[in-house]
């Protein structure tokens, strides 16, 4: 789809303090490497974790223990 047309069609939902007639589209996205992916977490899960080690370190765990069980069964 055209993004200029997807920005027309959205423009009267837009409020009108909303000014972006100078944003950047993305600016900050060198701030992240390539290989990243970015998910959102439930409230309640991301309050067991306290930052994005923490997350892969149990998704490895996850992981490891999976493949365990697959190679017993």
């Amino acid at each position: 789809m055209n993004n200029n047309l997807n920005c027309i069609e959205n423009e009267e939902d837009m409020l009108k303090e909303y000014d972006f007639s100078h944003a950047v589209r993305g600016k900050y996205v060198e701030r992240f490497p390539q290989d990243v992916v970015m998910v959102t977490l439930a409230p309640d899960v991301a309050a067991a974790f306290p930052d994005a080690d923490s997350v892969n370190e149990a998704l490895r765990l996850l992981l490891k223990a999976a493949k365990k069980v697959a190679q017993a069964a």
